[in-house]
Protein backbone atom coordinates (compact mmCIF):
# COMPACT_ATOMS: atom_id res chain seq x y z
CA UNK A 1 0.00 0.00 0.00
CA UNK A 2 1.23 3.54 -0.73
CA UNK A 3 1.80 5.89 2.22
CA UNK A 4 -1.42 7.52 3.35
CA UNK A 5 0.18 10.85 4.35
CA UNK A 6 2.76 13.03 2.62
CA UNK A 7 5.86 13.86 4.69
CA UNK A 8 5.82 17.16 6.55
CA UNK A 9 8.65 19.57 7.23
CA UNK A 10 12.11 18.39 8.15
CA UNK A 11 12.56 17.11 11.69
CA UNK A 12 14.18 19.48 14.17
CA UNK A 13 16.71 18.48 16.80
CA UNK A 14 13.99 17.77 19.36
CA UNK A 15 12.17 15.41 17.00
CA UNK A 16 15.31 13.56 15.98
CA UNK A 17 16.19 12.99 19.63
CA UNK A 18 12.64 12.07 20.69
CA UNK A 19 11.94 9.71 17.78
CA UNK A 20 15.45 8.34 17.27
CA UNK A 21 14.28 4.73 17.68
CA UNK A 22 11.87 5.24 14.78
CA UNK A 23 14.41 7.05 12.65
CA UNK A 24 16.86 4.16 12.99
CA UNK A 25 14.33 1.60 11.73
CA UNK A 26 15.11 0.21 8.23
CA UNK A 27 12.49 1.41 5.75
CA UNK A 28 11.10 3.95 8.23
CA UNK A 29 13.74 6.61 8.83
CA UNK A 30 13.18 10.35 8.92
CA UNK A 31 10.67 10.15 6.06
CA UNK A 32 8.33 7.89 8.02
CA UNK A 33 8.57 10.11 11.07
CA UNK A 34 7.83 13.19 8.97
CA UNK A 35 4.68 11.46 7.73
CA UNK A 36 3.57 10.82 11.32
CA UNK A 37 4.32 14.45 12.23
CA UNK A 38 2.07 15.52 9.36
CA UNK A 39 -0.84 13.14 10.09
CA UNK A 40 -4.21 13.62 11.74
CA UNK A 41 -6.20 10.83 13.38
CA UNK A 42 -9.70 10.62 14.81
CA UNK A 43 -10.14 8.14 17.67
CA UNK A 44 -13.70 7.09 18.48
CA UNK A 45 -13.85 6.33 22.18
CA UNK A 46 -11.51 7.12 25.08
CA UNK A 47 -12.16 3.88 26.94
CA UNK A 48 -10.62 0.41 26.92
CA UNK A 49 -9.39 0.51 23.33
CA UNK A 50 -9.18 4.27 22.92
CA UNK A 51 -6.80 4.67 25.87
CA UNK A 52 -3.89 2.58 24.49
CA UNK A 53 -4.59 3.78 20.94
CA UNK A 54 -4.32 7.42 21.97
CA UNK A 55 -1.32 6.78 24.20
CA UNK A 56 0.73 5.08 21.50
CA UNK A 57 -0.28 7.38 18.65
CA UNK A 58 0.70 10.39 20.73
CA UNK A 59 3.99 8.76 21.72
CA UNK A 60 4.65 7.86 18.07
CA UNK A 61 4.44 11.50 17.05
CA UNK A 62 1.04 11.87 15.37
CA UNK A 63 0.73 15.63 15.09
CA UNK A 64 -3.02 16.08 15.46
CA UNK A 65 -5.35 13.84 17.43
CA UNK A 66 -9.10 14.18 17.91
CA UNK A 67 -10.91 12.02 20.44
CA UNK A 68 -14.70 11.81 20.68
CA UNK A 69 -16.52 10.21 23.62
CA UNK A 70 -19.59 11.26 25.62
CA UNK A 71 -18.82 9.23 28.76
CA UNK A 72 -17.24 10.15 32.10
CA UNK A 73 -14.55 8.29 34.03
CA UNK A 74 -15.81 5.73 36.55
CA UNK A 75 -13.86 3.72 39.11
CA UNK A 76 -14.57 0.50 37.19
CA UNK A 77 -12.78 1.97 34.13
CA UNK A 78 -9.40 2.20 35.83
CA UNK A 79 -8.73 -1.55 35.60
CA UNK A 80 -8.10 -1.18 31.85
CA UNK A 81 -8.42 2.45 30.65
CA UNK A 82 -4.83 3.38 31.32
CA UNK A 83 -5.00 7.06 30.40
CA UNK A 84 -7.25 7.86 33.34
CA UNK A 85 -6.36 8.19 37.04
CA UNK A 86 -8.28 7.95 40.26
CA UNK A 87 -8.37 11.74 40.41
CA UNK A 88 -10.20 11.78 37.04
CA UNK A 89 -13.28 9.92 38.29
CA UNK A 90 -16.34 11.96 37.32
CA UNK A 91 -14.53 13.94 34.60
CA UNK A 92 -15.35 13.57 30.89
CA UNK A 93 -13.07 10.88 29.48
CA UNK A 94 -12.00 13.09 26.60
CA UNK A 95 -10.75 15.79 28.99
CA UNK A 96 -8.86 13.26 31.08
CA UNK A 97 -7.36 11.76 27.92
CA UNK A 98 -6.36 15.15 26.52
CA UNK A 99 -4.57 16.08 29.74
CA UNK A 100 -2.75 12.72 29.85
CA UNK A 101 -1.53 13.11 26.27
CA UNK A 102 -0.32 16.65 26.91
CA UNK A 103 1.62 15.39 29.92
CA UNK A 104 3.29 12.93 27.58
CA UNK A 105 3.97 15.52 24.87
CA UNK A 106 3.09 19.19 25.51
CA UNK A 107 3.50 20.00 21.80
CA UNK A 108 0.77 17.66 20.61
CA UNK A 109 -2.51 19.11 19.29
CA UNK A 110 -5.41 17.27 20.94
CA UNK A 111 -9.06 18.09 20.25
CA UNK A 112 -11.39 16.67 22.90
CA UNK A 113 -15.02 16.29 21.81
CA UNK A 114 -17.34 15.42 24.71
CA UNK A 115 -19.97 14.10 22.34
CA UNK A 116 -21.13 10.91 20.68
CA UNK A 117 -20.26 10.00 17.11
CA UNK A 118 -23.56 10.39 15.28
CA UNK A 119 -24.97 10.42 11.76
CA UNK A 120 -25.03 14.22 12.07
CA UNK A 121 -21.30 14.70 12.75
CA UNK A 122 -19.60 11.55 11.40
CA UNK A 123 -19.09 12.58 7.76
CA UNK A 124 -17.61 15.96 8.69
CA UNK A 125 -15.26 14.44 11.28
CA UNK A 126 -14.08 11.68 8.96
CA UNK A 127 -13.48 14.13 6.13
CA UNK A 128 -11.23 16.27 8.33
CA UNK A 129 -8.88 13.43 9.34
CA UNK A 130 -6.44 11.21 7.48
CA UNK A 131 -7.43 8.06 9.37
CA UNK A 132 -10.03 6.93 11.91
CA UNK A 133 -9.62 4.32 14.66
CA UNK A 134 -12.86 2.91 16.04
CA UNK A 135 -12.69 1.94 19.71
CA UNK A 136 -16.46 2.08 20.25
CA UNK A 137 -18.25 -0.34 22.56
CA UNK A 138 -21.50 -0.81 20.63
CA UNK A 139 -22.60 -2.18 17.26
CA UNK A 140 -24.42 0.95 16.10
CA UNK A 141 -21.33 3.15 16.36
CA UNK A 142 -19.11 0.53 14.72
CA UNK A 143 -21.39 0.37 11.70
CA UNK A 144 -21.71 4.15 11.67
CA UNK A 145 -17.89 4.36 11.49
CA UNK A 146 -17.80 1.82 8.67
CA UNK A 147 -20.50 3.58 6.65
CA UNK A 148 -18.99 7.05 7.18
CA UNK A 149 -15.60 5.69 6.12
CA UNK A 150 -17.13 4.26 2.94
CA UNK A 151 -18.89 7.53 2.16
CA UNK A 152 -15.75 9.63 2.68
CA UNK A 153 -13.08 7.17 1.42
CA UNK A 154 -11.37 7.35 4.81
CA UNK A 155 -9.24 4.42 6.04
CA UNK A 156 -10.69 2.87 9.20
CA UNK A 157 -8.96 0.69 11.78
CA UNK A 158 -11.51 -1.41 13.64
CA UNK A 159 -11.26 -3.46 16.81
CA UNK A 160 -13.43 -5.22 19.37
CA UNK A 161 -12.89 -6.89 22.73
CA UNK A 162 -15.02 -9.27 24.77
CA UNK A 163 -13.98 -11.04 27.96
CA UNK A 164 -10.71 -12.79 26.99
CA UNK A 165 -10.69 -12.27 23.20
CA UNK A 166 -10.30 -9.48 20.70
CA UNK A 167 -10.39 -8.78 16.96
CA UNK A 168 -8.69 -6.24 14.70
CA UNK A 169 -9.08 -5.40 11.01
CA UNK A 170 -8.44 -2.50 8.66
CA UNK A 171 -10.96 -1.18 6.15
CA UNK A 172 -9.79 1.11 3.35
CA UNK A 173 -12.60 1.96 0.92
CA UNK A 174 -11.73 1.06 -2.66
CA UNK A 175 -8.66 -0.93 -1.63
CA UNK A 176 -10.28 -3.90 0.07
CA UNK A 177 -13.41 -5.23 1.75
CA UNK A 178 -15.29 -3.31 4.42
CA UNK A 179 -17.05 -4.35 7.62
CA UNK A 180 -20.32 -4.97 5.79
CA UNK A 181 -18.59 -7.38 3.41
CA UNK A 182 -17.89 -9.77 6.28
CA UNK A 183 -20.73 -8.78 8.66
CA UNK A 184 -23.50 -7.36 6.43
CA UNK A 185 -26.18 -6.61 9.03
CA UNK A 186 -26.14 -4.61 12.25
CA UNK A 187 -26.65 -7.06 15.15
CA UNK A 188 -29.18 -6.36 17.86
CA UNK A 189 -27.75 -4.03 20.49
CA UNK A 190 -27.98 -6.64 23.27
CA UNK A 191 -26.97 -9.70 21.25
CA UNK A 192 -23.52 -9.76 22.89
CA UNK A 193 -22.87 -8.84 26.56
CA UNK A 194 -20.99 -5.57 26.95
CA UNK A 195 -17.96 -5.17 29.21
CA UNK A 196 -20.12 -4.13 32.16
CA UNK A 197 -22.24 -7.29 31.91
CA UNK A 198 -19.76 -9.84 30.57
CA UNK A 199 -16.49 -8.51 31.94
CA UNK A 200 -13.19 -7.96 30.14
CA UNK A 201 -9.58 -8.81 30.94
CA UNK A 202 -7.96 -5.41 31.43
CA UNK A 203 -4.66 -6.14 29.70
CA UNK A 204 -6.53 -7.41 26.63
CA UNK A 205 -7.36 -3.78 25.84
CA UNK A 206 -3.66 -2.99 25.62
CA UNK A 207 -3.00 -5.90 23.27
CA UNK A 208 -5.82 -5.06 20.87
CA UNK A 209 -5.48 -1.28 21.15
CA UNK A 210 -1.74 -1.47 20.45
CA UNK A 211 -2.42 -3.62 17.38
CA UNK A 212 -4.86 -0.98 16.14
CA UNK A 213 -2.32 1.81 16.67
CA UNK A 214 0.24 -0.28 14.77
CA UNK A 215 -2.15 -0.57 11.82
CA UNK A 216 -2.60 3.20 11.73
CA UNK A 217 1.15 3.82 11.75
CA UNK A 218 1.69 1.28 8.96
CA UNK A 219 -0.95 2.95 6.78
CA UNK A 220 0.33 6.47 7.41
CA UNK A 221 3.92 5.53 6.62
CA UNK A 222 3.23 2.95 3.89
CA UNK A 223 5.14 0.13 5.60
CA UNK A 224 4.35 -3.54 6.08
CA UNK A 225 1.16 -5.39 5.17
CA UNK A 226 -1.98 -3.92 6.78
CA UNK A 227 -4.89 -6.09 7.88
CA UNK A 228 -6.93 -5.28 4.78
CA UNK A 229 -9.09 -8.29 3.93
CA UNK A 230 -7.95 -10.01 7.10
CA UNK A 231 -9.52 -10.28 10.54
CA UNK A 232 -6.93 -10.87 13.25
CA UNK A 233 -8.36 -12.76 16.23
CA UNK A 234 -6.59 -13.03 19.58
CA UNK A 235 -7.49 -15.47 22.35
CA UNK A 236 -5.70 -14.34 25.51
CA UNK A 237 -6.40 -17.51 27.48
CA UNK A 238 -5.04 -19.80 24.78
CA UNK A 239 -2.31 -17.29 23.81
CA UNK A 240 -3.24 -17.86 20.15
CA UNK A 241 -3.59 -15.56 17.16
CA UNK A 242 -5.62 -16.68 14.17
CA UNK A 243 -6.43 -14.88 10.92
CA UNK A 244 -9.66 -15.00 8.94
CA UNK A 245 -9.42 -13.83 5.33
CA UNK A 246 -12.39 -12.27 3.56
CA UNK A 247 -13.07 -10.53 0.27
CA UNK A 248 -15.34 -7.89 -1.19
CA UNK A 249 -18.94 -9.06 -1.52
CA UNK A 250 -19.71 -8.10 -5.12
CA UNK A 251 -23.44 -8.48 -4.46
CA UNK A 252 -23.51 -6.09 -1.51
CA UNK A 253 -25.08 -2.73 -2.30
CA UNK A 254 -22.70 0.16 -1.67
CA UNK A 255 -23.27 2.52 1.23
CA UNK A 256 -24.90 5.66 -0.14
CA UNK A 257 -26.21 7.29 3.04
CA UNK A 258 -26.31 6.95 6.81
CA UNK A 259 -30.07 6.43 6.91
CA UNK A 260 -29.99 2.77 7.96
CA UNK A 261 -27.37 3.19 10.65
CA UNK A 262 -29.16 6.30 11.94
CA UNK A 263 -32.05 4.04 12.98
CA UNK A 264 -29.67 1.80 14.93
CA UNK A 265 -27.99 4.80 16.56
CA UNK A 266 -31.34 6.16 17.74
CA UNK A 267 -32.60 2.83 19.09
CA UNK A 268 -31.34 3.28 22.69
CA UNK A 269 -33.17 6.59 22.93
CA UNK A 270 -36.39 5.12 21.58
CA UNK A 271 -36.28 2.28 24.11
CA UNK A 272 -35.88 4.67 27.04
CA UNK A 273 -39.58 5.54 27.23
CA UNK A 274 -41.07 3.83 30.29
CA UNK A 275 -44.48 3.21 28.72
CA UNK A 276 -42.88 1.51 25.72
CA UNK A 277 -40.77 -0.66 28.01
CA UNK A 278 -43.75 -1.75 30.09
CA UNK A 279 -45.73 -2.59 26.97
CA UNK A 280 -42.84 -4.79 25.83
CA UNK A 281 -42.95 -6.85 29.02
CA UNK A 282 -40.67 -4.68 31.12
CA UNK A 283 -40.97 -2.72 34.35
CA UNK A 284 -39.22 0.48 35.26
CA UNK A 285 -37.78 0.75 38.76
CA UNK A 286 -40.68 2.71 40.24
CA UNK A 287 -43.27 0.27 38.90
CA UNK A 288 -41.25 -2.64 40.24
CA UNK A 289 -41.11 -1.13 43.73
CA UNK A 290 -44.84 -0.40 43.59
CA UNK A 291 -45.53 -4.01 42.59
CA UNK A 292 -43.54 -5.37 45.53
CA UNK A 293 -44.96 -2.89 48.02
CA UNK A 294 -48.51 -3.75 47.01
CA UNK A 295 -47.95 -7.41 47.90
CA UNK A 296 -49.59 -8.45 51.18
CA UNK A 297 -51.36 -11.45 52.61
CA UNK A 298 -54.13 -10.93 50.08
CA UNK A 299 -51.85 -10.07 47.19
CA UNK A 300 -49.35 -12.35 45.53
CA UNK A 301 -45.73 -11.24 45.85
CA UNK A 302 -43.72 -11.49 42.62
CA UNK A 303 -40.81 -13.88 42.30
CA UNK A 304 -37.69 -11.77 41.67
CA UNK A 305 -34.97 -13.61 39.74
CA UNK A 306 -31.37 -12.44 39.40
CA UNK A 307 -29.95 -13.71 36.08
CA UNK A 308 -26.42 -12.35 36.57
CA UNK A 309 -23.28 -14.33 37.29
CA UNK A 310 -22.57 -15.48 40.83
CA UNK A 311 -19.72 -13.01 41.41
CA UNK A 312 -22.01 -10.10 40.52
CA UNK A 313 -24.56 -11.22 43.07
CA UNK A 314 -21.88 -11.26 45.76
CA UNK A 315 -21.37 -7.54 45.20
CA UNK A 316 -25.03 -6.54 45.41
CA UNK A 317 -28.49 -8.04 44.96
CA UNK A 318 -32.13 -7.01 45.29
CA UNK A 319 -33.37 -8.30 48.67
CA UNK A 320 -35.36 -11.55 48.62
CA UNK A 321 -34.39 -12.31 45.04
CA UNK A 322 -33.35 -15.79 43.89
CA UNK A 323 -30.42 -16.62 41.62
CA UNK A 324 -30.88 -18.37 38.27
CA UNK A 325 -28.05 -17.38 35.86
CA UNK A 326 -28.84 -16.53 32.27
CA UNK A 327 -26.68 -19.33 30.86
CA UNK A 328 -28.72 -21.86 32.81
CA UNK A 329 -31.97 -20.35 31.52
CA UNK A 330 -30.64 -20.48 27.96
CA UNK A 331 -29.70 -24.14 28.42
CA UNK A 332 -32.70 -25.43 30.39
CA UNK A 333 -35.47 -22.99 29.51
CA UNK A 334 -38.52 -22.90 31.76
CA UNK A 335 -37.32 -25.93 33.76
CA UNK A 336 -34.54 -23.74 35.22
CA UNK A 337 -37.19 -21.67 37.04
CA UNK A 338 -39.41 -24.49 38.24
CA UNK A 339 -37.38 -25.41 41.39
CA UNK A 340 -37.68 -21.85 42.76
CA UNK A 341 -41.01 -20.76 41.32
CA UNK A 342 -43.42 -22.15 43.89
CA UNK A 343 -46.89 -20.79 43.10
CA UNK A 344 -45.68 -17.42 41.78
CA UNK A 345 -47.53 -16.19 38.74
CA UNK A 346 -45.61 -12.92 38.43
CA UNK A 347 -41.89 -13.23 37.72
CA UNK A 348 -39.58 -10.23 37.46
CA UNK A 349 -36.10 -10.87 36.06
CA UNK A 350 -33.19 -8.50 36.52
CA UNK A 351 -29.51 -8.11 35.67
CA UNK A 352 -27.17 -5.10 35.73
CA UNK A 353 -28.86 -2.88 33.16
CA UNK A 354 -31.68 -4.93 31.64
CA UNK A 355 -30.21 -6.53 28.51
CA UNK A 356 -29.62 -10.02 29.91
CA UNK A 357 -32.90 -10.10 31.80
CA UNK A 358 -34.76 -9.22 28.60
CA UNK A 359 -33.10 -12.17 26.86
CA UNK A 360 -34.01 -14.42 29.80
CA UNK A 361 -37.61 -13.25 29.64
CA UNK A 362 -37.84 -14.07 25.94
CA UNK A 363 -36.25 -17.49 26.49
CA UNK A 364 -38.59 -18.38 29.35
CA UNK A 365 -41.67 -17.20 27.47
CA UNK A 366 -41.34 -20.15 25.10
CA UNK A 367 -42.17 -22.67 27.83
CA UNK A 368 -43.91 -20.70 30.57
CA UNK A 369 -47.54 -21.53 31.53
CA UNK A 370 -50.15 -19.21 30.08
CA UNK A 371 -51.06 -17.78 33.49
CA UNK A 372 -47.49 -16.65 34.29
CA UNK A 373 -46.52 -13.03 33.66
CA UNK A 374 -42.83 -12.60 32.84
CA UNK A 375 -41.24 -9.15 33.00
CA UNK A 376 -37.74 -7.74 32.81
CA UNK A 377 -36.58 -4.92 35.09
CA UNK A 378 -35.64 -2.11 32.70
CA UNK A 379 -32.34 -0.55 33.71
CA UNK A 380 -31.64 -3.55 35.95
CA UNK A 381 -30.28 -3.30 39.46
CA UNK A 382 -28.59 -0.01 38.52
CA UNK A 383 -31.98 1.66 37.98
CA UNK A 384 -33.49 0.05 41.07
CA UNK A 385 -30.52 1.13 43.22
CA UNK A 386 -31.06 4.80 42.31
CA UNK A 387 -34.54 4.65 43.80
CA UNK A 388 -33.22 3.37 47.11
CA UNK A 389 -31.06 6.44 47.81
Amino acid sequence: MPPLVEPGVALDARDIDRYSRHVSLPGFGTLGQRRLRNASALVVGAGGLGAPILHYLAAAGIARLTVIDDDVVEASNLQRQVLHRDADIGRPKVESARDALRRLDPSIAVTALHDRLSPENAVDLFTRHDIVLDGADNFATRYLSNDAAELTDTPLVWGTIARFAGQVSTFWPGRGPMLRDVFPDIPDADSVPNCADGGVLGVLCGTVGSAMATEAIKLICGIGAPLIGRLLRYDALAAEYTTLRFVVDECRPPVTSLDEVAVACSAPIAHADASQRTAAGELDGASFDALRNAASGDSESPLVVDVREGWERELDAIPDSVHVPLDRIQTEGWSAIMPVRGDARQIVLYCTRGARSARARDQLAEGAPADVMLRSLAGGINAWRLLQV
